[in-house]
């Protein structure tokens, strides 16, 4: 008799069944093994953070399915921990839609976020925004929701009307949106923990906080977004933002000094990244090749 592992929608359905969950968004596979290792329940795959950091482009739509696919699949190939996708827009109407989430579950997702934005997007936390209809955004939920191979893979909606229209307005599309088959809802730039409250009354689905830094959201604690109702609170830029100013210092000290012993004590060391890479492993593996 096989014994068939959980499919990754149903680990990270499992997780949040559990109690709410902190997902720190992973721009890079090294950084998803690195959450991995330090026990979190799940990673994000922003688009934001895969947009600045690995295209090198700001989050206006510009890199591609086929892209962001690879991506996927250099993360999920190295853990076993759920990967949440951002999508965008879901790259189009209904039938991108559809291919989206084929492609994206095929590359190892367990969720696969939609946004209810036109093209050409903005950052959730910016101004000058415009949404799609309602019913437009449900049909692209209704088109997510039927191309999912496993039932387990989770869709969630985001909506980025508090921003744009109102909060009242957020919440009516919402509400909408899980009729039309959304798992989880993504509210964006709520402006106060209030409003984190009262949109959490609203909709009796699992909700998703996003905690990115320099937002129009409050930085609230997991303790508080727990306590009034959230299931997952993200930090979708925040190893990225980190890393890149950790970076920076790093090239100024190197400029100024010409060398990086300063540095020594804050680098991860050798040792440290084999570790994580597991590269033991690999040298066990080819010297066995050769007996």
């Amino acid at each position: 008799m096989s014994i068939t592992s959980p499919s990754p929608g149903q680990l990270l359905r499992e997780a949040v069944a559990a109690g709410a969950i902190q997902v720190p968004g992973a721009p890079i596979a090294l950084m998803g093994r690195l959450i991995e290792e330090m026990g979190f329940s799940a990673m994000y795959l922003s688009g934001a953070a895969f947009s600045a950091g690995v295209v090198g482009m700001p989050d206006i739509g510009l890199f591609t399915l086929t892209e962001l696919t690879q991506h996927l699949q250099h993360l999920t190939s190295q853990v076993m921990t759920p990967v949440i996708v951002d999508a965008d827009t879901g790259f189009g109407d209904t039938a991108n839609v559809e291919r989206t989430v084929v492609e994206l579950e095929r590359a190892g997702a367990a969720a696969i976020q939609l946004e209810d934005q036109e093209l050409p997007k903005r950052c959730g936390h910016l101004s000058g925004k415009s949404l799609v209809s309602t019913e437009n955004m449900c049909a692209k939920v209704r088109a997510a929701a039927a191309a999912r191979h496993d039932d387990s893979t989770v869709i969630i909606a985001r909506t980025d009307a508090r921003g744009v229209e109102s909060f009242d307005a957020a919440v009516d599309r919402t509400k909408k949106y899980v009729a039309a088959g959304a798992d989880w809802i993504f509210p964006e730039a709520l402006a106060t923990k209030e409003e984190f409250a009262a949109f959490a009354k609203a909709i009796d689905v699992p909700l998703i906080a996003n905690m990115t830094e320099f937002g129009k959201s409050p930085l609230l604690t997991f303790a508080e977004l727990a306590e009034i109702g959230y299931k997952a609170v993200l930090y979708p830029v925040t190893l990225l933002r980190v890393a890149m100013k950790a970076a920076e210092t790093a090239l100024t000290i190197i400029a100024e000094d010409g060398t990086q012993r300063e540095l020594l004590d804050l680098m991860q060391t050798r040792q440290e990244l084999y570790d994580l890479l597991d590269y033991n492993s690999y040298e066990q593996r080819d010297q066995a090749y050769f007996q």
